[in-house]
C-alpha cells in the first residue's frame, strides 16, 4: 500500500471544439512528467471544452480520446482521469474516465447537469457515484457542478481523496475556492479541484484556480493561479490517518441514503 501518491494537475487554455489539438497539447505536457507519478488529473471535457455540440463531438467510448488515455497511462505506468463528450444508447453523457496503468478502466457520468447552461437539454444524467481503489487509496472522482452538491460527495466509504475535474467560470470563482476547501474540510479528504483557462466558444472567461487542498482544508498548492501549469504533488496517507485519527470528526458523521 502507497502511503504518497504522486499527483499532477494539469490547468490549461483548451482549444475549442478541437480534439486532436488538445490532446496533441496534453501529450506535450504530460511528456515532461517525472517517471514517479502516479496519477494524471485533467479538467472537465478535457478534448473541447464545455460545449453543448454533443452531436458533432460525442465520441464511442471506444473513440480516439479513450484511446489517447490508454496509452498515456500505458506510456507514464500512471494513471490518468478527465472527463469526454460521450455518445451511448442514443444518450450524450459528460462521462469521465479514470483509467488505470494497465489500460483498464472504470467511468462516472456526471450527476448533477449544469441546467444554468442548459446542459440538462443535451446530457443524461448519471446515477452511480464511483469510488475507485487504487494503490492502497480509495478514490471519489466528480465533476465540476457536483461541487455545489455536499450531500452527494459525503464520505460515507471513508474515501481518502475528492477530484473535481471543471470548467468553472471565472465570474463565480470565488464559489470554486470556498466550496472545493469545504469539501476537504467536511469530508476530512484531500480534495483536488482542476479547472481551465482561456475563453470557450461561448465567450465564458476562465481563470483556473486549480488547486489541492488537505484535510484540515490548507492549500498545498499556490494560490490563485490563473495560467496555464503543471504541478506535480505528492499526497501522504500516513499524515491523512493521523489527522482523521486525532480529530476523529468523520465518526460524528449523520447516516443517510440517497435515492
Amino acid at each position: 500500500m502507497a502511503q504518497k501518491l504522486n499527483t499532477a494537475i494539469i490547468q490549461a487554455n483548451l482549444k475549442w471544439e478541437d480534439p486532436q489539438e488538445n490532446r496533441s497539447s496534453f501529450s506535450k505536457e504530460i511528456k515532461s512528467l517525472s517517471k514517479d507519478v502516479d496519477l494524471i488529473i485533467l479538467p472537465e471535457m478535457f478534448t473541447t471544452g464545455f460545449s453543448m455540440n454533443a452531436e458533432k463531438l460525442a465520441e464511442q467510448t471506444d473513440g480516439l480520446s479513450l484511446q489517447w488515455m490508454r496509452e498515456i497511462a500505458k506510456l507514464k505506468n500512471a494513471a490518468i482521469t478527465g472527463s469526454l463528450i460521450i455518445t451511448e444508447n442514443d444518450n450524450y453523457y459528460n462521462r469521465l474516465f479514470f483509467v488505470f496503468p494497465d489500460g483498464t478502466y472504470k467511468i462516472y457520468d456526471k450527476r448533477h447537469t449544469f441546467t444554468l447552461a442548459n446542459e440538462h437539454i443535451t446530457y443524461t444524467a448519471g446515477k452511480e457515484r464511483l469510488v475507485v481503489e487504487y494503490k492502497g487509496w480509495k478514490i471519489c472522482p466528480l465533476v465540476c457542478y457536483d461541487l455545489r452538491f455536499p450531500v452527494f460527495s459525503r464520505n460515507t466509504e471513508d474515501y481518502d481523496l475528492l477530484i473535481y475535474v471543471a470548467n468553472w467560470p471565472k465570474k463565480r470563482v470565488f464559489a470554486w475556492d470556498v466550496l472545493l476547501k469545504a469539501r476537504a474540510i467536511e469530508n476530512m479528504s484531500y480534495c483536488i479541484g482542476v479547472n481551465r483557462t482561456g475563453k470557450d466558444g461561448n465567450a465564458a472567461e476562465y481563470n483556473g484556480h486549480t488547486a489541492v487542498y488537505d484535510g484540515l482544508g490548507q492549500n498545498i498548492t499556490e494560490l490563485d493561479r490563473e495560467e496555464p501549469f503543471v504541478q506535480e504533488i505528492a499526497l501522504d496517507k500516513k499524515q491523512l490517518e493521523e489527522t482523521r485519527n486525532h480529530f476523529k470528526f468523520l465518526q460524528d458523521r449523520d447516516e443517510f441514503s440517497l435515492k
